[in-house]
């Protein structure tokens, strides 16, 4: 089965590392690209470079993952978003649902939940985000 490829949009590099070693251990995952703001993450989705999941942080060193989320949306692309954030409140929640996002995990309290997302994503046994059929 070929990888489950993914763009991560985080700013922390320690953060990043060690996403990226987990879920390229755990799950059948490949990095394809990485920003650190909300430019360099709009760049690449205008690029044409494709990915099967994007993983976006909120708090960005300059930017939003709220306006990734837009861009992401805006682009039709066929791609799984998600959001990895230590702060998953209901009211980001919401506005992460309203802006096209599939999941949203905590990254202090559900990183198990993603690796499992991630999984069942590259398994095929994950069900389809509205839109993805």
């Amino acid at each position: 089965m070929s990888p489950l490829r993914t763009f991560i949009v985080e700013d922390n590099k320690v953060i990043y590392e060690n996403l990226v070693s987990t879920l390229e251990e755990l799950t059948n995952v490949e990095v394809v690209g990485h920003a650190r703001d909300e430019t360099d993450a709009v760049r690449w989705l205008q690029s044409g470079d494709t990915c099967d999941l994007m993983i976006i942080d909120i708090f960005l060193t300059s930017g939003s993952g709220l306006g990734v989320l837009k861009a992401a949306q805006d682009s039709r692309l066929p791609v799984r978003r998600v959001v990895l954030t230590n702060y998953a409140t209901a009211d980001i929640r919401q506005r992460c649902a309203a802006l096209g996002a599939d999941r949203v995990f905590d990254k202090s309290s559900e990183l198990e939940d993603l690796i499992t997302y991630c999984a069942r994503i590259s398994d095929g046994t994950a069900t389809l985000p509205a839109g993805l059929q």
